[in-house]
């Protein structure tokens, strides 16, 4: 069951970050193979960072060919459906919130597998959650999330917190997964709606 709730929660944060890779390069207007890249490095490039901090090598994606096949379907069928979703920018939005409740969890419990301490398993889950993002952002040229004002990486350590603190209150495992996922994305959505962030240093 372990095994299968966690490669579910992948899968999905796969698929949503491979959507949400394919609008942010439509959003710039970028040829079909611009698009395929973006939803790429979109969908593997926290996890790739995450597997080479830990040594885990080959990385997850070059030892399981179906990843590489899920981001190549679900962006090709992003772009087919684009016509029927108007509001690229709401989208966006959501599947990246998505994506990032899904990798942090993900995140979290490759760290448990590695045995690391719970500090390290969230800034591990934090890395997974919002590296492909930011690689995603650089290469549009758009300042990541992560480094501005808008409440980003915070939710997910937030969340991976929130992970443990479940556990120790004995919290079912699935459950807890569950709750992690559903609070990261509701975060997100909260902060965005009523423009709360961060305060700014200046100088």
């Amino acid at each position: 069951m372990e095994i299968t709730t966690t490669y579910t929660i992948e899968t999905l944060g796969t698929i949503a970050f491979a959507i949400s890779g394919t609008f942010a390069a439509m959003q710039k207007r970028l040829d079909p193979f611009g698009v395929l890249i973006i939803a790429f490095v979109t969908s593997i490039g926290g996890g790739t960072v995450r597997d080479m901090l830990l040594g885990d090598t080959p990385v997850a994606w070059m030892r399981n060919v179906n990843y590489c096949l899920l981001i190549l379907f679900t962006s090709i069928a992003t772009i087919f459906f684009k016509t029927h979703i108007k509001k690229f920018k709401v989208t966006l939005f959501l599947f990246d919130s998505l994506g990032l409740g899904l990798f942090t969890m993900v995140g979290v419990e490759k760290g448990l597998l590695f045995g690391l301490s719970p500090g390290m398993c969230v800034a591990l889950g934090t890395i997974t959650g919002c590296f492909g993002g930011v690689i995603r952002d650089t290469l549009l040229n758009t300042i990541p999330l992560i480094f501005r004002k808008e409440i980003y990486a915070t939710a997910c350590i937030i969340g991976g917190a929130l992970y443990f603190a479940l556990v120790y209150f004995n919290v079912e495992n699935n459950l807890a997964r569950f709750i992690v996922i559903a609070f990261i994305f509701s975060l997100r959505v909260i902060v965005v709606r009523y423009k709360l962030a961060l305060p700014k240093f200046t100088y």
